[in-house]
């Protein structure tokens, strides 16, 4: 049985336990409190020295970091990860997106305002990283004009890296009317008869 190591109301954690999820596959959630210094010990460094969250644990102790490192060794040979090479790279091109152009701005801005209660020294922060944040949900409105999932019309890790964060943007202040494609799709995800919402 995998641990998990991690933050129920992180986008990043919860994109592993909605994998573990949909997969069938058992494990154990270890809480990790951020805001108290839990990803800085030396217990914790041990496992991921960057000290971050999601941290998979196996078996024999070892341990796998990057949330989205963690979805593609889970979902090897299962119907999340495309075995066709070009599909296979869109997965990986969006997952890049998410980590570079999505996850710094959707979730630094629901960060700075859900667990920090948006502290007058971050106004100028929060403000800037919900125009970044905007331009990310214009550039997935585009794709899912197109496709109901980011990769064809196949569900995969692609959607699972980008809806952790997306289905709660509205924590971080942003509004999600103008995207309609977006909103099916969220529809779209959320509707699978294994899914999983984050505080289930």
């Amino acid at each position: 049985m995998y641990k998990v190591y991690g933050d129920y109301l992180s986008g990043n954690c919860y994109k592993v336990k909605l994998m573990l999820h949909l997969l069938g596959k058992e494990s154990k959630w270890v809480p990790v409190d951020i805001l108290k210094g839990e990803t800085q010990t030396p217990e914790f460094l041990a496992m991921n020295p960057n000290g971050k969250i999601p941290v998979l644990q196996f078996e024999d102790g070892t341990c796998l970091w990057e949330s989205n490192a963690i979805l593609n060794f889970l979902a090897d040979g299962s119907e999340f990860l495309p075995t066709e090479p070009r599909l296979r790279t869109q997965v990986l091109q969006w997952q890049f997106f998410e980590q570079y152009s999505h996850e710094p701005y959707i979730a630094v801005a629901r960060f700075i305002k859900l667990y920090l209660g948006l502290p007058e020294e971050r106004l100028a922060e929060y403000e800037a990283t919900r125009k970044k944040g905007y331009k990310a949900l214009k550039v997935m409105e585009q794709q899912l004009k197109l496709t109901d999932y980011l990769v064809g019309d196949h569900y995969s890790i692609a959607d699972i890296a980008l809806y952790a964060y997306t289905h709660v943007a509205h924590e971080g202040g942003f509004d999600l009317e103008p995207y309609p494609a977006v909103r099916a799709w969220l529809a779209r995800v959320a509707s699978h008869p294994k899914h999983v919402g984050m505080l289930d």
